[in-house]
């Protein structure tokens, strides 16, 4: 049976962003054959795409926004069918891996490493993307995602507090002037937890209720990362739940590696009263790389995203450098440069100076806005 024309053409132009479906099969590979090919993952992942971005250049086009769901079918059908291969790519290699006699204990922990590396490139991000649909499935994948990372609780903070406080000192994701990727992390894993829990609360308590009222979506968080702890000991015993471990503190890692690149030194003019302006596509840092544009399913077009959070991927439109900042190169490298505070420094700050200079002229002192202080929202 041969799909219509149409379709068809829908499909094609879709199939780019279904490279990141290819990552799948290396896994399993270094899990089959072990030696070098246990760092596949991480070589293709972060410097195949670097190079691929070299050579392919940028994609400046934007999408069509009168698409209709039935357009957009083949994209969300990749975020989609990422699921169920995540989960059975990680829980099978588990069962498959912590017993097998043919790897050694580093080439397992290696191997391990690159999944998180995958889970969290490319399951984070795919949960981000399902996170913000209306569709009750989706946010359920997307739930699902984040629980075999163990970072539930990403999704309340990155909804009721990132996308409200961006780019202010109540934004725990906003990585301040100056602040080293090394004092970031964190930071932001210990105020990311706190300010999504006081976010739940909140809304609970504006319904008259208690925060151990069962609607309180952690309980659901806590029972699904516990299924997830609990499924990687039955297969794998504790090694299972060892490498399991490793696959999620490297996919939490990879995921605040790209919260710190996205609004790195970028503010909202304070207004006074602790009011801050409203966000505007200059408060992002974007990328128009077109490999690592498919692999993030466009993640860094990403002023776009906090203008229409729900806007699908492949709708989210671009934005010059006369709109918005530009970093000089894709996620991929720019994720690695942020490992290094003085090249970081290097690359960055002369355009965080540009930034100020080419928007807010009228501001002369930035002392209060350099300050990595967080008074967390209640």
């Amino acid at each position: 049976m041969t799909l219509p024309a149409a379709e068809l053409s829908k499909l094609t132009r879709a199939l780019p962003f279904a490279i990141s479906l290819a990552l799948i099969p290396l896994a399993w590979i270094g899990a089959f054959y072990g030696g070098w090919t246990v760092v596949l993952l991480p070589l293709v992942t972060w410097y195949m795409f670097s190079f691929l971005d070299a050579a392919i250049g940028l994609n400046t086009e934007n999408g069509d926004l009168d698409a209709t769901d039935d357009d957009l079918f083949w994209y969300s059908a990749i975020t989609i069918a990422w699921v169920p291969l995540q989960f059975l790519t990680l829980f099978g290699m588990i069962w498959y891996v912590a017993p097998a006699e043919h790897l050694s204990s580093l080439e397992k922990v290696v191997l391990f490493f690159g999944v998180g590396v995958i889970t969290g490139t490319v399951g984070i991000n795919y949960s981000h993307e399902l996170m913000h649909q209306k569709n009750k499935l989706e946010r359920f994948m997307g739930d699902a995602l984040l629980a075999m990372v163990l970072y539930s609780h990403f999704r309340s903070e990155h909804l009721l507090v990132h996308h409200r406080y961006v780019a202010t000192p109540k934004d725990p994701v906003t990585a301040r002037w100056n602040e080293s990727f090394y004092r970031f992390y964190p930071r932001v894993l210990r105020q990311s937890l706190l300010s999504a829990w006081n976010a739940e609360k909140g809304m609970l308590a504006r319904k008259d209720l208690p925060w151990s009222d069962r609607s309180n979506p952690f309980f659901k968080y806590w029972a699904m990362q516990g299924g997830c702890i609990g499924l990687a000991v039955i297969l794998g015993g504790w090694t299972g739940l060892a490498l399991f471990l490793i696959q999620a503190s490297v996919a939490i890692w990879q995921l605040e590696l790209v919260n710190y690149v996205e609004h790195y030194g970028l503010t909202r003019k304070h207004l006074g009263d602790g009011k801050y302006e409203h966000v505007h596509p200059h408060h992002s840092w974007n990328a128009a790389h077109k490999a690592s544009n498919w692999l993030l399913i466009n993640l860094q077009r990403h002023s776009d995203h906090h203008y229409k959070p729900d806007r699908r991927f492949p709708v989210l439109q671009n934005y010059t450098d006369a709109q918005a900042p530009q970093l000089p190169y894709g996620y991929p490298v720019m994720t690695v440069a942020a490992m290094f505070p003085p090249l970081w420094r290097k690359v960055m700050h002369p355009r965080v100076r540009k930034w100020r200079e080419m928007y807010y002229p009228e501001i002369t002192d930035w002392k209060p806005y350099n300050k990595a202080q967080n008074p967390l929202p209640r």
